[in-house]
């Protein structure tokens, strides 16, 4: 079955059903993470030669915006799973890239940290060589699907070589690692992004991810374009959502006293016309970015760092207008409006947050390192 039949199969049978309960109690969508694990949309964009579906960031934006449009936190836990395959893939071993084929493995990025917050590029955390293994020392400030995930792409200061940045393919399940709270947030409520711990965690060599000191140019090359075109996916996704219920409602509104519906007021067409002319932008650029990605075009970098931004903006824009045109019935649960609402503030704040995208577009833009100290 191609994955678009079985991911929309997928969003009418488990996730759409799901999205009220996972946001209402903060749960993880466990259900969800498992059918598209059986479907093989975990392993989408694992090389064919590896047993997976051999896909681009093409089609897990595609995948990521669909989810969006029904679940926020299901869309989230997917990205940050395909984020980290793109540097598995890349740069893990055959053995780990089977493992993600198979369907029954969830992976996530373990970038930010207490003592750097949203800077991920500046990892605090240490790996220290003892006794023929690595003992991995940090504190995570976040990690989506924490205590939930199999894996964790694992940042720290480099082991025993020059470099900002070492990475590790890490076991969630590891005794040594703790997630230390319960994440209970404003939106994106089932994404279980928590903070986590480890004190004294041993691995071996073979799980570096690329060799000692290489983490941040990976990071940057590698997993950086993924996140934020798929982030920005999962934005378009939620604006698209919040557009085609505020038409629903907009045309299923009548106000009795003029004998009209909610759709024949100038003013509230006008505002429709404003958040899907705002949508299709965001959507455009979107294609564009994964265009020159696919094409390797010399702009692809510029696009990857103002696609997150726009289309944080945009969602966020979108939902405000939503919640404006619609008046009270849209602060309600039942509209559907309050939880996209909420779910659209996320993408602002997530590392890299707008601000510092467009620092580093403006840096892109005047022919400055993105980061200081001419790291690229």
């Amino acid at each position: 079955m191609p994955y678009e039949e079985a991911l929309q199969q997928i969003i009418e049978d488990v996730v759409q059903p799901e999205a009220e309960r996972v946001d209402r109690d903060g749960i993880f969508p466990r259900k969800a993470v498992e059918a598209m694990g059986e479907a093989g949309l975990l392993g989408l964009t694992v090389p064919r030669e590896s047993g997976g579906g051999g896909q681009t960031v093409r089609a897990a934006a595609d995948v990521v915006r669909r989810l969006a449009g029904s679940c926020g936190s299901t869309a989230m836990v997917v990205l940050m799973h395909y984020s980290a395959t793109a540097l598995i893939t890349a740069v893990g071993t055959e053995e780990m890239r089977q493992d993600i084929a198979s369907g029954r493995h969830l992976t996530t990025l373990a970038f930010s940290e207490a003592g750097s917050r949203s800077h991920f590029w500046a990892p605090m955390g240490t790996a220290t060589p003892r006794d023929g293994a690595i003992v991995l020392e940090s504190s995570k400030s976040w990690v989506t699907s924490a205590g939930e995930a199999d894996s964790y792409v694992w940042s720290s200061r480099p082991a025993a070589s020059p470099g900002a940045m070492t990475l590790w393919l890490v076991d969630s399940k590891d005794p040594a690692l703790s997630v230390t709270r319960r994440f209970d947030g404003l939106g994106l409520r089932g994404n279980h992004s928590a903070p986590v711990e480890t004190k004294g965690l041993h691995v071996s060599q073979d799980r570096m991810l690329g060799a000692d000191g290489s983490g941040l140019d990976l990071a940057l090359t590698v997993a950086l374009p993924w996140f934020l075109v798929l982030n920005a996916a999962a934005s378009v996704g939620l604006a698209d959502a919040v557009v085609a219920e505020t038409l629903q409602h907009l045309r299923g509104t009548r106000l009795e006293h003029l004998d009209q519906s909610l759709a024949e007021q100038p003013v509230a067409r006008a505002s429709a016309a404003r958040m899907r002319i705002e949508t299709d932008s965001a959507r455009a650029l979107l294609d564009k970015t994964v265009d020159a990605l696919e094409q390797g075009l010399p702009e692809a970098q510029l696009l990857t760092l103002e696609v997150k931004a726009a289309a944080a903006e945009t969602s966020a824009e979108v939902a405000d207008a939503a919640l404006k045109v619609c008046g009270g019935a849209a602060f309600r649960k039942e509209l559907g409006l309050e939880r996209r609402f909420r779910d659209s503030r996320a993408a602002r704040v997530m590392a890299p947050t707008t601000d510092a995208l467009l620092d580093f577009t403006g840096r892109a833009l005047l022919g400055l390192p993105l980061l200081d100290g001419g790291a690229q």
